[in-house]
């Protein structure tokens, strides 16, 4: 959820700018089920403008509506919405509305702790019930500062507190620029992720060939700078050259990544893993066991658009530790208990 908070906060900061107080709408309990789990936000504006989404729909006029009191007063309060008559899912949600008042201080901390891509927490206390109360409203941790969000009393007596860490945001590595990597990129822009084109320095290629990333880098496989691939990155190699493949997997021996795809048949794979095993025959079994060949979940893809659904769909599984099957044929809870 990094990448929405991170829109939220940019949406906010825009918003100061034009002149417009921005209304920060967080779930932070549930009782039963619901669309999404606590911890999802959304963003209203003083133009009854609202980023994100806190469930299906239904519940967003709601919010709206509610949140018009706290453009009013600055005071933050806590609303309830019973979805059990009005979306089916058999649960009351606890959102928590707060004006957001963020400083110049807490900005430049925010963007560079998503530019080291290190972790955050974000601390919202509340009641459960309904009602405008003293000291609720939320926090942002970021390595041992706590910034507020919103104006709160210090008073913090009989409160519960919701606490949630928020990991770097998830970023996907495509190692190639033919058609395919363009339906990639797309895909998994749409997903939140952020996008990295690596391009070959014989490609006439820019960053407006691909439509969601957020960088194209022109490198070889020997310069590619490997830094900044930790366990929230994900890499696609696609150059569709059985030795780039193979040298660009030579740089990736000493990274972390979260997961690594290769594109093409079993046999391929099998052939780029020996060789490259032979060339590092002292790679750990923690790295090869991040790659997966052929890429991507067996839905029956065909064309590229569904294959880059595939391939977004395993890194979703492999990433959430699920072992994907139809959610119909599944009992009890479709969200982890994490």
């Amino acid at each position: 959820m990094t990448h929405e908070f991170k829109q939220i906060i940019e949406e906010a900061i825009k918003a100061k700018k034009n002149g417009l107080k921005s209304v920060l709408a967080s779930v932070v309990d549930l009782d039963g089920s619901s669309y999404r789990r606590p911890g999802v936000r959304m963003l209203i504006l003083e133009d009854d403008t609202m980023i994100g989404a806190v469930s299906g729909g239904c519940v967003e006029k709601e919010v709206l509506l509610q949140a018009q009191s706290v453009f009013k007063t600055g005071q933050s309060k806590i609303m309830t919405y019973d979805g059990r008559y009005r979306l089916g899912c058999e649960g009351v949600l606890y959102i928590l509305l707060e004006e957001i008042q963020t400083d110049t201080r807490f900005e430049q901390a925010f963007f560079r702790c998503l530019n080291d891509r290190k972790t955050f927490e974000v601390i919202s206390r509340y009641k459960k019930e309904a009602g405008v109360f003293e000291g609720i409203g939320s926090d942002v941790k970021v390595e041992k500062d706590y910034f507020p969000l919103s104006f709160k009393s210090e008073t913090h007596s009989e409160g519960l507190v919701f606490c949630m860490e928020m990991p770097p945001c998830f970023k996907l590595m495509i190692i190639g620029a033919e058609h395919d990597a363009v339906q990639l990129c797309q895909y998994a822009s749409i997903t939140g992720w952020e996008v990295t084109i690596i391009a070959g320095v014989s490609e006439a290629k820019t960053i407006e060939n691909f439509p969601g990333a957020n960088a194209l880098i022109t490198t070889t496989p020997e310069n590619l700078d490997v830094n900044n691939i930790d366990n929230q990155t994900a890499v696609v190699l696609m150059t569709h050259n059985f030795a780039y493949d193979l040298r660009y997997l030579v740089a990736l021996k000493e990274t972390a990544p979260n997961y690594i795809g290769l594109l093409g048949p079993t046999k391929r794979r099998e052939d780029l893993l020996s060789q490259f095993i032979e060339y590092c025959p002292e790679v750990s079994d923690a790295f090869l066991e991040t790659i997966h060949g052929p890429a991507g979940l067996n839905i029956g893809s065909e064309t590229p658009q569904e294959i880059a659904i595939s391939i977004v769909s395993e890194i979703l599984a492999v990433t959430r530790k699920r072992n994907p099957i139809s959610l119909s044929k599944t009992t009890g809870s479709i969200h982890s208990k994490h």
